[in-house]
């Protein structure tokens, strides 16, 4: 027998009973013979959970947009770090739970891994038909993370970001990633991010920005739909010079951004001032990268002024910028689509560049220009 079944341990799943100690039991004896651990439907309080290698944690996915339902973990533990602690889950799989961090805490990841090291062995979690919702900390943080899969999944309502990364080698597939305070997706840590394909994802109304990339490199993000992020695209490095001037992995690019629709991004009353907020997309300081077959189009809010939908009494149109360029070599950006595409400016090129870039055929007009 590798299958069990938490009913049948003795959870409750009554949204009041502590199941913590019976999940917990359940895990453990999973990862004795690779086995599964099943979660029926049902509201299940528990707190911080050790997951281990190969343990698989399968439910019901019947969550909807707005509503915890099926398989639903609620944490129950405001001093938690986490709900799912998968730091040492070599080969981990989570399928079809919703994590309902009900706002509990500071700082409290739904589903974590944080190692000092990568380690000698790709982590390869799967998180797939789940969702991750409303915790105080990010949706997931992975930091360390070393091979990782993450698809069909909802990341939302959460403190921090969606899905924050400190690794390699990740696929992040047709995911929907809205409503958190931070950004969509973001890297973390400096320049050990790389090779990462973003594709098929929705990724909506995450305040601070929807993909968010700082020192990273060897990323495909191609074919999303990113609506109402400010920005839409942050590809930036902030470190200095390498420390080895013939290093490639301590550069900042060497990547394609093709094929997504960039809309509304932005809103003044996430801006603070800073200009970049408003944009759909901002390369600085990177290299190696290719943008093309984009589009871009300004847009308006879909809720009123109390937060309801319905659109604002006061019209809220965003961006201000198309693009916001500045100190890139061997860029190539080029047959995008901007039309009506910024409030401002369509394309804001500060210069700088170094070596080899190419902008060109990005056709387009303001926001408001008459047709002709």
């Amino acid at each position: 027998m590798n299958q069990f079944d938490v009913r049948v341990a003795g959870a409750k799943g009554d949204s009041a009973s502590d199941d913590t100690v019976v999940f917990q039991k359940m895990i453990d004896l999973a990862a004795k013979c690779e086995g599964t651990v099943i979660v029926p439907p049902g509201h299940y309080r528990v707190g911080q959970l050790k997951v281990h290698s190969n343990v698989g944690i399968v439910g019901h996915p019947s969550y909807s947009w707005k509503g915890a339902a099926g398989s639903v973990l609620e944490l129950n533990d405001p001093n938690a770090t986490c709900l799912l602690d998968l730091t040492l889950a070599i080969g981990a799989r989570i399928s079809g739970i919703c994590l309902d961090g009900r706002g509990l805490g500071k700082g409290i990841h739904g589903i974590l891994v944080d190692k000092d090291d990568f380690g000698e062995t790709e982590d390869s979690p799967l998180i797939e038909g789940s969702k991750v919702t409303k915790f105080s900390g990010d949706g997931v943080h992975l930091n360390r993370i070393w091979c990782f899969r993450i698809r069909g999944s909802m990341l939302s309502e959460n403190d921090g970001n969606g899905l924050s990364v400190q690794g390699y080698d990740g696929f992040i597939l047709d995911n929907w990633i809205s409503f958190n305070k931070g950004s969509g997706y973001a890297s973390i840590g400096d320049g050990e991010n790389n090779a990462v394909t973003i594709t098929g994802n929705r990724i909506e109304w995450n305040r601070e920005g929807g993909i968010c990339i700082l020192n990273g490199s060897r990323y495909n993000i191609t074919g999303n739909y990113i609506d109402r992020c400010g920005p839409g695209i942050r590809f930036e490095r902030t470190h200095g010079a390498a420390s080895d001037p013939n290093s490639i992995i301590e550069r900042t690019g060497y990547s394609t951004i093709t094929g997504n629709v960039i809309y509304r991004s932005g809103r003044p009353e996430w801006s603070c001032g800073r200009e970049w907020a408003s944009a759909h997309l901002v390369l600085r300081g990177v290299q190696g990268v290719a943008v093309t077959g984009n589009t871009m189009v300004v847009g308006r809010d879909d809720t009123n002024n109390e937060g309801s939908f319905g659109y604002s009494a006061e019209p809220n149109w965003s961006p201000e910028y198309g693009m916001i360029l500045e100190k890139l070599s061997n860029v190539i950006i080029k047959d995008n689509t901007l039309d009506s595409g910024a409030t401002k400016t369509l394309i804001r090129d500060g210069k700088n560049h170094r070596s080899g870039v190419i902008i060109g055929d990005n056709v387009g007009d303001l926001f408001g220009s008459p047709l002709t």
